[in-house]
């Protein structure tokens, strides 16, 4: 199935039960087997953030709301367990957005901090530079919905960079354009 007929299969399959369970598998599936078609076609490259980023300890139970700045809503978090971490942007373009990382990826992502805590507890940190995978999202594949790997639904547009974690290809996620510009470095260029 192509990413549309998923979308409208979602759509008209409604929310609830087994049909949304379904419907939520068949889109992340899309979404990587997207990646895998891109990178067999050679259109993949390489990047890494490496942008310092603001990041303080998340309380248990929170949700973080990533907000675009000028799109809205990119995504939220399931509610943060016991070590889990909110990072911070530093992107103004983007609204500086926040997200969750969970405990056992922060310090393979993010290692030791920078700085002593601030008054809202965020201190510095420099991203580890892991190098990911990535694609940018074409006219020719145009705007997409699917279940990110924490299992809420994402919308890539066009401009967009598609990500996905070398050691685990299940970890494919969007980064908005603007956000993709202003803290990742580009090692290798997509085709």
């Amino acid at each position: 199935m192509r990413i549309g007929e998923l979308m409208i299969l979602a759509t008209f399959l409604g929310s609830g039960g087994v049909a949304t369970a379904w419907a939520d598998a068949a889109l992340r599936q899309d979404q990587v087997a997207l990646f895998e078609t891109m990178a067999g076609a050679g259109h993949t490259g390489i990047a890494r953030k490496t942008r310092e980023v603001d990041a303080r300890p998340a309380v248990p139970g929170e949700v973080v709301v990533t907000l675009i700045k000028g799109e809205g809503v990119e995504t939220k978090s399931k509610p943060a367990e016991a070590g889990d971490w909110v990072v911070r942007n530093r992107c103004p373009a983007t609204g500086n957005e926040e997200i969750l990382v969970k405990a056992a990826k922060f310090p393979t992502r993010y290692g030791e901090p920078l700085s002593e805590p601030d008054a809202q507890g965020y201190r510095t940190f420099r991203p580890l530079g892991t190098e990911m995978g990535y694609f940018l999202v074409s006219k020719d594949i145009g705007d997409f919905t699917f279940i990110a790997p924490w299992g809420e639904q994402m919308v890539a547009k066009v401009g967009d960079a598609i990500v996905q974690t070398p050691s685990d290809k299940n970890d494919t996620y969007r980064i908005a354009a603007a956000s993709f510009d202003c803290t990742y470095e580009i090692v290798t260029p997509a085709k």
